[in-house]
């Protein structure tokens, strides 16, 4: 899957089912995107005022990726952003060298919003955007798919047979050093498939793998050369705590419970309009260092698990910890452990919050007191486990 040439469109060609679409092909997708009723539905129910045909005859002025982030995107994730947080802020920008494309590997909150946001501290710093990988589970309508490949996404396949899902990786693999060595260009990818449920976010041994696949080097040097670069997501609120607690109820009931397509798509609805509090991102340091020191004759197991050791201790450490985090663990603990970091307002607003938030959970047959109790529990869980984390990481973590 791994190649040198200087021949960029045959090379391109390889991934025309995963990777954005080129600009060459924008104008042809965006025409055939703004005809279709479910694009114009979505695009009505997160802009309820908007003129549509007015804004499809801007969407078709575009003609390339960039200029549809800056010119468009841009401007909605302002919107969004002030209309559902109290502030998207960034720390670390200085650690990235603009000369250099990175790959940015972070934890997951939010299906849509985690990279949305991401991009939009960069266009704010005035540095480039990163392509986002993005599950293939989640693009439920071709109109998903097209709209996201145009706002510089790359597919991963999931749900995929043994063998094909190892081709697929080796695909992915090699697209992503394309896009980062070939290309200079930068790329999102999350630390672990699907969303950590209980807020307890560890990078998957897997995925260090996959990405380790392509190359021209063994497993460690194939690694270094896709500048792995670690950043920390916080959010004060997760819109979808309670359909997480939902979930966590409905698995302990039925361990083979599996979310259906439309829960999927009612999650991204959810962390896309609904409130978050405040939002805050860490940028970490290249791995770079760290993966030099590694001993020599360590297999690709080991090195895969101190990587993620070490993306662990970055995200977790760059965790920005609010009022509620400490209020959860000390519910949770019954401790008063920090009561500095909080007042008796601040408790009372979580207490009901979490209340309201729970009572939104209605289509779950027979609940009782216990089930409450249950899904009370796990979204103290939710809001403690970062907080937890990032105390083992200042004792464990080297600095």
């Amino acid at each position: 899957y791994y190649y040198r040439n200087t021949d960029m469109n045959k090379e391109e060609q390889l991934f025309n089912d995963i990777c954005p679409y080129p600009d060459s092909m924008f104008h042809e997708k965006m025409e055939h995107l703004v005809k279709e009723p479910g694009f114009e539905h979505a695009v009505k129910w997160v802009l309820p005022q908007i003129d549509f045909q007015e804004f499809c005859k801007e969407l078709l002025q575009v003609q390339d990726k960039e200029t549809f982030q800056r010119k468009i995107m841009w401007p909605f994730l302002e919107m969004l952003a002030a209309k559902t947080t109290s502030g998207v802020t960034m720390d670390g920008v200085e650690n990235i060298d603009c000369s250099k494309a990175y790959t940015f590997i972070t934890n997951h909150r939010d299906i849509v919003l985690d990279t949305s946001f991401l991009n939009l501290c960069f266009l704010r710093a005035g540095l480039p955007t990163t392509e986002v990988a993005i599950g293939s589970n989640l693009l439920i309508y071709e109109w998903i798919s097209d709209l996201v490949r145009l706002n510089k996404s790359f597919i991963v396949k999931r749900n995929l047979p043994r063998a094909k899902a190892l081709e697929a990786a080796s695909e992915l693999s090699a697209y992503i050093h394309y896009a980062v060595s070939d290309r200079r260009q930068s790329v999102w990818i999350a630390e672990r498939e699907g969303r950590s449920k209980d807020s307890s976010d560890l990078a998957q041994d897997s995925l260090i793998k996959m990405l380790g696949l392509a190359g021209e080097h063994d497993f460690h040097d194939n690694l270094m050369e896709i500048n792995l670069m670690p950043v920390s997501i916080s959010y004060e609120y997760d819109p979808n705590d309670y359909l997480k607690a939902r979930e966590f109820l409905l698995k302990r009931r039925n361990p083979d419970f599996k979310k259906s397509q439309r829960d999927d798509l009612f999650s991204m609805e959810t962390g896309l309009l609904q409130p978050k509090g405040r939002v805050h991102y860490t940028v970490g340091n290249t791995l770079t260092d760290e993966l030099k020191e590694l001993p020599n004759d360590l297999d690709k197991t080991s090195i895969a698990r101190d990587v993620c050791q070490l993306i662990d201790c970055q995200i977790h450490s760059g965790f920005k910890i609010f009022p509620i985090n400490y209020i959860a663990y000390d519910k949770l603990h019954d401790t008063d452990e920090f009561a500095c970091h909080y007042n008796a307002d601040d408790v009372v607003g979580f207490e009901r919050y979490i209340d309201e938030q729970l009572a939104k959970v209605e289509d779950v047959p027979d609940l009782t007191a216990d089930d409450m109790a249950y899904m009370q529990k796990m979204m103290l869980t939710m809001y403690a486990n970062p907080l937890k984390n990032k105390m083992s990481a200042s004792r464990y973590c080297r600095k």
